[in-house]
């Protein structure tokens, strides 16, 4: 037997019978639950007991229509399937809640029409604003969003050419600096492990700077042997069984991050190669990966958290009707370890 959806389920408890269970009025109730530092400890407690003995949660679709906003926001990421977003999303989601803020994440697959489709998906439900990976996108994207007035910041890429907000690190200069002091032990047969370059700023950036520090070095960049592969341990380490076939082999393959550079260590043991002695291998990022293999990595330390605690005030700042603020440059550090070594003469 069919029966009405109102008689299949209870009613729903109201803030007016929030009020009336904590004997205070529903403007105290909204605002405990709005701005709660602004109500009194004990009136909070007695709100606070009553929403949660009635199980009342506010009505989210009629509080959106009423601000205009739906107090979300949106952060597409390149992939979930390794620990390269996740410190930095974490921090950011964070930073949100701090600020009643709630976070919505998609994953582009590195796919520019999957994350097309997303970003459009979030708008359509109200992301209140969007957090992005890297610059490189049809302009057509930023057009659609600054159409529909929904803020945007860049991060995880400083680039002050790009005239739009963003939050980030000089990609180019920070694997540069890594790459001189591979060259200042003495190597000069230099390996290279990158995600694809197309599409992706924060790849090309490192390459650039790989290339950078080879010219700077007197070197050909033309000699790097490059091999471009999407981010996991297995094609760091297919990328590296490829690198060391050549003749002769480099002596040391730096690595476009952690991921990559973790499945080259396993592919240099696998080849019977010591690492460093045989083989000097860096990666770029400084997740926890790098700390846990043997030996640890040696990378570039990316501010992950700061960057996202910082992305979160800027955005939430922009939501609220703050000046969109300049690109945002934070600063990497070279972390030496134990995969890094002079080349054995």
């Amino acid at each position: 037997m069919n029966r009405r959806l109102s008689d299949a389920a209870p009613n729903l408890p109201t803030l007016a019978d929030v009020a009336r269970a904590a004997g205070v009025s529903t403007a105290t109730v909204s605002r405990c639950l709005n701005s709660p530092a602004q109500v009194q400890e004990a009136t909070r407690d007695r709100v606070l007991t009553a929403v949660a003995s009635l199980g009342y949660s506010p009505n989210f679709g009629a509080r959106a229509l009423a601000a205009r906003r739906t107090g979300t926001i949106g952060a597409i990421i390149p992939t979930m399937e390794n620990a390269i977003f996740a410190r930095a999303i974490q921090a950011f989601q964070e930073e949100l809640h701090l600020s009643g803020v709630t976070l919505l994440v998609a994953s582009s697959s590195y796919n520019p029409e999957n994350e097309a489709d997303q970003i459009r998906t979030l708008v359509a439900r109200g992301a209140d604003a969007l957090l992005l990976i890297g610059h490189d996108r049809d302009p057509g994207i930023y057009a659609f969003l600054e159409q529909r007035g929904v803020p945007v910041l860049v991060s995880w890429a400083f680039d002050p050419t790009q005239n739009r907000p963003s939050i980030g690190f000089d990609n180019r200069r920070a694997m540069a600096a890594l790459a001189a002091e591979v060259l200042r032990l003495g190597h000069r047969r230099i390996g290279m492990i990158s995600a694809p370059a197309e599409g992706n700023d924060r790849a090309r950036g490192r390459i650039d700077g790989v290339r950078a520090a080879l010219c700077d070095h007197g070197i050909d960049p033309a000699t790097l042997h490059l091999i471009e592969t999407p981010y996991s341990i297995a094609n760091g380490a297919d990328a590296m069984a490829q690198l060391m076939a050549k003749t002769p082999p480099p002596t040391a393959v730096i690595c476009g991050n952690d991921v990559l550079a973790v499945g080259a260590v396993q592919m240099a043991r696998k080849l019977g190669l010591r690492v460093p002695e045989d083989v000097s291998i860096t990666g770029f990022d400084d997740i926890e990966l790098a700390t846990v293999v043997d030996p640890a990595l040696t990378t570039v330390h990316v501010p992950h958290r700061e960057m996202g605690r910082e992305a979160a005030r800027l955005l939430v700042g922009m939501v609220n009707g703050a000046t969109p603020p300049p690109p945002v440059c934070l600063e990497t550090e070279f972390c030496a370890r134990g995969t890094l070594a002079a080349p054995l003469k």
